[in-house]
């Protein structure tokens, strides 16, 4: 049989599973699916989109049995392009399996964990375990706007709560593929669920399972450790980093490397008492000495602490706009359905050559023009009068702490803070919150006069003190724009810049990336190596004994694509 041929017959055989309607061949209709968020883009001889976990398996069988690479896809809102093809020098086919279609969310001990299918979101989580009093491990970032739980856990997601650490559990089920190419189904989930892969899959695709099939080992389901090691201030290591090896663990931090098919995860009640504590200053050594005073001797950790440069404030006041005021207006679960109509809308719009590229995305930004000022006025001010903004979220007893130690530190350090009105609470967290999409979006609109993007994603060590990026003159001068933002309680920080029209971004970020090397920095710190840095030891032996034929999400960490790593 010729290739184009055994082609056609595996093209059916998946359309035999997942149907004709979700098995995309057509170019147009894959680049959704095989071109990154912001980075990376490669061919897939074909996308399926199954609907239910055993449909993923038979996918699988039918991917291993024709020797091909498979890439396990949810979201697509990765910022390393990790869950996409990267070029096309493959030495096999790929075949993408996006599983967003599989939502469901089940609930065990009275809501005090959950089990996320493969497709499953943080915003569908959240309104989920409303009526319950809880909330998420995580909760959504900018980066994140739409992910999926289960791509959070495999693609090590640090996550803005300063008490919970990054997106972790030991429980989950997964797929894995041998040294000899056998596929087999790996039951952790600490759940009952039957004794083949069509029972196990079907029953808790279907929850049917009772409340004594749930057992509960000495496993966690969240980095409950977290809260401990970010208090340790004089540390010399990042509290948080990807290569972390304490917080690799079978699906956790597996960056595709297992087919997951869904994780067992806690869940936290909502505080009784909250209060958002908005921070203003132009000396970033302020900020550093309200980092460890509130680490070292509050009694109460805070809830999130959201660092935003004045020049990030304004990209995100310009162009998150959109975004902003989706979620806003509509509610975060409107925002998959967003993305949804901007891939049919972009997709419509290629095939029309006078037409930009990422026309929605530009439509979008001129309709944000019609909309008057969002931000609250109180913001506005301290974005003219201060460079640096801090968001710090407090919740019962730590609500008192804060005040008063506030009150007491702007006595006599410059700066000031305000405590936010409920709305004004929101408003700032979500502004800060839609800065991971903005910066793409300010290159799109100035292409013409800006270069590319260069994104870094650091975490210092817990002992830093000059946390605020200072550059050399010869580098700086590269760089047409800067946007900070970032964790500041666990010193991830997100530093974004747009170059100068022809400068190169791998020698920028080379001399940039040797700055953070001599400074015992790590990176990167939450969003997965993907294709843009390399897996560092610990790491790529991590993928290699998860992975021994190199099936899975081949490429990744800029590791061999070759079968069996060759």
């Amino acid at each position: 049989m010729t290739g184009n041929a055994k082609q056609l017959t595996l093209i059916q055989e998946l359309k035999a599973v997942v149907g004709a309607s979700n098995t995309l061949t057509d170019n147009v209709k894959k680049q959704a699916y095989t071109k990154g968020f912001r980075f990376g883009s490669g061919d897939a001889i074909a996308v399926v989109k199954p609907a239910t976990l055993l449909e993923i398996w038979q996918v699988l069988k039918i991917c291993v049995a024709a020797d091909l690479a498979v890439i396990m896809q949810a979201a697509n809102t990765g910022l390393t392009g990790g869950s996409t093809p990267n070029g096309n020098d493959y030495d096999r086919p790929i075949v993408i399996v996006n599983t967003m279609r599989i939502s469901s969310i089940h609930l065990v001990d009275n809501a005090k964990q959950i089990v996320g299918l493969a497709g499953s979101t943080l915003f569908g989580l959240e309104d989920v375990l409303k009526p319950y009093g809880r909330e998420p491990h995580s909760v959504i970032g900018s980066s994140c706007i739409g992910a999926s739980i289960v791509g959070g856990i495999c693609n090590n997601s640090g996550g803005a709560l300063v008490q919970r650490g990054p997106a972790y559990t030991e429980l989950s089920i997964y797929a894995q593929i041998d040294s000899d190419g056998n596929l087999s189904l790996v039951n952790n989930l600490g759940i009952e669920l039957g004794d083949t892969p069509e029972k196990i899959l079907t029953n808790l695709h279907q929850k049917n399972f009772s409340e004594s099939d749930v057992k509960f080992p000495q496993k966690r389901a969240s980095d409950n450790e977290y809260h401990e090691r970010v208090r340790d201030i004089d540390a010399d290591t990042p509290s948080r980093y990807n290569n972390d090896g304490r917080r690799l663990y079978e699906s956790s931090g597996c960056a595709g490397k297992l087919a997951v098919f869904a994780v067992r995860m806690d869940t936290f009640p909502i505080p009784e008492k909250q209060q958002v504590f908005y921070i203003g200053t132009n000396d970033p050594a302020v900020l550093a000495q309200i980092r460890r005073d509130m680490l070292a001797n509050f009694k109460s950790l805070p809830v999130s602490g959201e660092y935003l440069h004045r020049e990030c404030y304004d990209a995100c006041k310009k162009y998150g706009k959109d975004s902003f005021l989706v979620i806003d207006k509509l509610g975060s679960k409107y925002m998959p359905k967003m993305f949804a109509i901007k891939r049919t809308v972009d997709r419509f719009a290629d095939k029309i050559k006078f037409l930009p590229n990422k026309f929605s995305d530009r439509i979008l930004q001129y309709m944000s023009y019609l909309w008057p000022n969002h931000l609250p006025k109180r913001m506005d001010e301290y974005r003219d009068k201060y460079q640096h903004h801090w968001i710090i979220e407090m919740s019962n007893a730590g609500v008192d702490e804060a005040k008063a130690y506030f009150d007491k530190f702007f006595a006599s350090h410059e700066g000031d803070y305000f405590e936010c009105t409920e709305d004004e609470g929101k408003k700032a967290i979500l502004h800060r919150f839609v800065a991971g999409g903005a910066i793409g979006r300010q290159q799109l609109m100035n292409n013409k006069e800006l270069g590319a993007i260069m994104t870094i994603d650091v975490a210092f060590p817990r002992n830093e003190k000059e946390w605020f990026e200072t550059l050399p003159p010869e580098l700086d001068e590269l760089i047409a724009v800067k946007l900070y933002y970032g964790h500041l309680f666990c010193h991830v920080m997100h530093q974004n810049y747009i170059l100068k029209v022809g400068v190169d971004a791998k020698t920028v970020k080379d001399k940039i990336l040797a700055t953070f090397d001599a400074r015992g920095a790590e990176y990167p710190a939450e969003h997965n190596v993907g294709h843009e840095y390399f897996a560092k030891d610990a790491l790529k032996t991590f993928y290699k004994e998860l992975d021994p034929t190199n099936t899975f999400n081949p490429g990744i960490g800029k590791t061999s694509k070759c079968k069996h790593w060759h």
